[in-house]
C-alpha cells in the first residue's frame, strides 16, 4: 500500500509518519499494492483532526477523527477502519483478497462478527428534482432541516447532492463525467 501523509497548519514529524505507516500495515493483508492510503492531519483549535482516505480497486474506505493529541486521533481513526471493514465483510470480499479479509478479522477483531448479508431498505421517496443553484438547494436544504439535499444544478443540468459537513460547512457532490 502507498501511503501520504499530509499536514495541514501543523508540521509533522517523521516518528508520527512512522508510527502511521505501521498502524496501516496491519491492512496490508487485506489490500493489494496498488492501493493508495492519504493520511491528512488537521490541526484547529489545539484539536488534531486524523482523516484517513483508502483507495482500492475502485472502492474508496474514509474515515476520521478529533482528539487533543494527534496519536490518540490516530488509533481512533484505524480503529474506525477496521470496524467499517468488519462490518461490511460480506460485501467486501468480492472487492478485496477474502482470505486476507478473513485472517485480519480473525487477527485483530476479536468481537462477534456482524452478519448482515443485504441492506434493508425501509423507505423508497419519489420527489421532482427541479433545476436549482447550488446556493438555492443550500438554502432548500436548510429550510427542511435535512442534512443533504438532491437538486439538478440549473447551469450543467447534472443532479448534484448538496450536504451539511460536521465542520458546519456545506459540500458539493457532482458527477463527474469521464
Amino acid at each position: 500500500m502507498k501511503i501520504t501523509v499530509t499536514g495541514r497548519k501543523v508540521n509533522l514529524r517523521d516518528n508520527f509518519k512512522e508510527l502511521a505507516a505501521k498502524k496501516l500495515s496491519r491492512f496490508d493483508r487485506i489490500f493489494d499494492e496498488d492501493a493508495q492510503a492519504n493520511v491528512v492531519v488537521t490541526l484547529e483549535r489545539n484539536r488534531q483532526t486524523v482523516e484517513i482516505t483508502i483507495k482500492s480497486r475502485g472502492m474508496i474506505y474514509r474515515a476520521e477523527a478529533t482528539d487533543f493529541e494527534m496519536n490518540d486521533a490516530l488509533d481512533q481513526v484505524v480503529s474506525a477502519l477496521g470496524r467499517q471493514i468488519r462490518k461490511n465483510k460480506t460485501r467486501l470480499e468480492k472487492e478485496i483478497h477474502s482470505a486476507a479479509l478473513d485472517q485480519y478479522v480473525q487477527d485483530y477483531l476479536h468481537t462477534a462478527e456482524e452478519d448482515v448479508s443485504e441492506y434493508k431498505i425501509v423507505r423508497t421517496k419519489h420527489f421532482f428534482v427541479k433545476p436549482l443553484s447550488t446556493e438555492e438547494a443550500i438554502l432548500q436544504m436548510n429550510l427542511l432541516g435535512h442534512q443533504f439535499f438532491m437538486f439538478r444544478d440549473e447551469q450543467s443540468g447534472e443532479i448534484n447532492v448538496v450536504y451539511k459537513r460536521k465542520d458546519g460547512n456545506y459540500g458539493l457532490l457532482e458527477p463527474d463525467t469521464e
